[in-house]
């Protein structure tokens, strides 16, 4: 297992981008809109995982309700695993609640699922299941 990304929930990509610019010292390495979870996103490769900048494209997408309720900041953590389907049904069968019971298509057409944050400590994890 290994941290797949970090997700930062931001107002405004244009207003995060330069920041994050400088503190990398090069531009993202992709820009994408998934539309099904109504965000725009800007990814930097850092090392062996990422950090993933989100802007909500409507009032109505997770980004937007996260930003309403908490504001900027980590959004979410992900974590790549190599069997997602067998992985959620191995957590939900130990007490896990899931917000995701079967895989989706996430950014990068990857298959991704959410874990509730009430069964991980509070923090919204992502699983990817690697390529």
């Amino acid at each position: 297992m290994k941290v797949h990304h970090i997700g930062i929930a931001v107002q405004s990509l244009e207003q995060a981008l330069p920041v994050f610019e400088k503190l990398l010292g090069k531009p993202p390495d992709s820009e994408e809109v998934v539309e099904e979870q109504k965000v725009r996103i800007a990814v930097f490769q850092v090392g062996e995982s990422r950090l993933e900048l989100l802007e909500a494209t409507s009032a109505d997408s997770p980004i937007a309700r996260a930003l309403s309720k908490r504001g900027q900041g980590v959004h979410h953590v992900a974590v790549a695993v190599k069997d997602l389907a067998g992985t959620l049904r191995q957590l939900e069968s130990a007490g896990v609640r899931l917000i995701d019971r079967e895989p989706r298509r996430g950014a990068g057409n990857e298959l991704i699922a959410f874990l509730h944050p009430a069964s991980t400590a509070g923090v919204l994890i992502e699983l990817v299941e690697e390529k």
